[in-house]
C-alpha cells in the first residue's frame, strides 16, 4: 500500500461529510470501549461481592447480625446484600407494628425485595442500551458516509475527459473507510452487549432464587413468632 492510500491521507482528502461521519464514529467507538471496560469491571466486582455475601448468608450466622452488617456496607455491598437488607428491614418493621400473621409479614418482605430487585437490575443494565444502539446504528452511519463519498467522487469524475482506475480508486477507497470504521465501532459493541446481557441474566436468576429461598426462611421465622 502506497502513502497515497494510507487511511490518514484518504481522510484528509475526503469530503467534509465523510470526515464528519468518520470523526463521529471514532468518538462513538471510544465512548463504547470506555463503557465496555467499566461494565467488565463492574460485573466482575458484583459477582465477587455476591459470592462473598452468599457464603456469609449460608454459613448459618444470625440474621440480625448479618442485617446490621449489611446496613453498614450497603452502598459498597452486592445487589443480593441490598435485597436481603430491604426484605429484612420490612420484615422487622412489620413485626414492630405487632403484625403477627405470617402471610402479612411475608408479603411485605417480598414486595420490598422485589422493589429492590428491580432497582438493582436497572443499575446492572446501565449503558447496555447504549451498546445495543452503537452495534445496530454504526454500520448504517458508516454506510451513509460511504454512499455520500461515492456520490461526491462520481460528481468530481464527471468533469474529467479520461477516467482510469488510478483516478477512481482513491475516491472510492476514502468513501469505503467510513463503512470500515462503522463496522469497527459496531462489532465490539454487539459482542459486548450479548455477553453483558447473558451475564446480567445469570445474575438476575441468582437474585430471584435468593428471594425465594430467603422468603422461605422468613416464612419459618414468621410462623415461629406467631405461635
Amino acid at each position: 500500500m502506497t502513502h497515497e492510500f494510507s487511511v490518514v491521507e484518504l481522510m484528509l482528502n475526503a469530503s467534509w461529510v465523510v470526515q464528519a461521519v468518520v470523526l463521529l464514529l471514532v468518538g462513538v467507538s471510544i465512548t463504547s470501549w470506555a463503557a465496555i471496560l467499566r461494565k467488565v469491571f463492574a460485573l466482575k466486582r458484583v459477582r465477587r461481592l455476591t459470592d462473598e455475601f452468599e457464603r456469609d448468608f449460608w454459613s448459618g450466622g444470625n440474621l440480625q447480625t448479618l442485617y446490621e452488617s449489611s446496613l453498614r456496607r450497603a452502598p459498597e455491598g452486592s445487589p443480593m446484600e441490598r435485597i436481603f437488607a430491604s426484605g429484612m428491614r420490612e420484615f422487622l418493621k412489620l413485626r414492630e407494628r405487632r403484625i403477627t400473621q405470617p402471610d402479612a409479614l411475608l408479603d411485605g418482605a417480598r414486595r420490598a425485595m422485589r422493589a429492590a430487585y428491580q432497582r438493582e437490575l436497572d443499575a446492572l443494565e446501565v449503558n447496555l442500551s447504549f451498546l445495543g444502539s452503537v452495534g445496530s446504528v454504526s454500520p448504517y452511519v458508516g454506510l451513509f458516509g460511504t454512499v455520500w463519498g461515492i456520490m461526491h467522487a462520481f460528481t468530481g469524475l464527471a468533469a474529467l475527459t479520461q477516467v482510469t482506475l488510478a483516478t477512481v480508486a482513491p475516491a472510492i477507497a476514502e468513501a469505503l473507510v467510513a463503512t470500515a470504521i462503522g463496522l469497527f465501532a459496531a462489532i465490539p459493541a454487539v459482542v459486548a452487549y450479548n455477553r453483558f446481557a447473558h451475564d446480567i441474566d445469570r445474575l438476575a436468576n441468582r437474585l430471584e432464587t435468593f428471594i425465594e429461598e430467603f422468603s422461605n426462611i422468613l416464612h419459618r421465622h414468621a410462623g415461629a413468632a406467631g405461635h
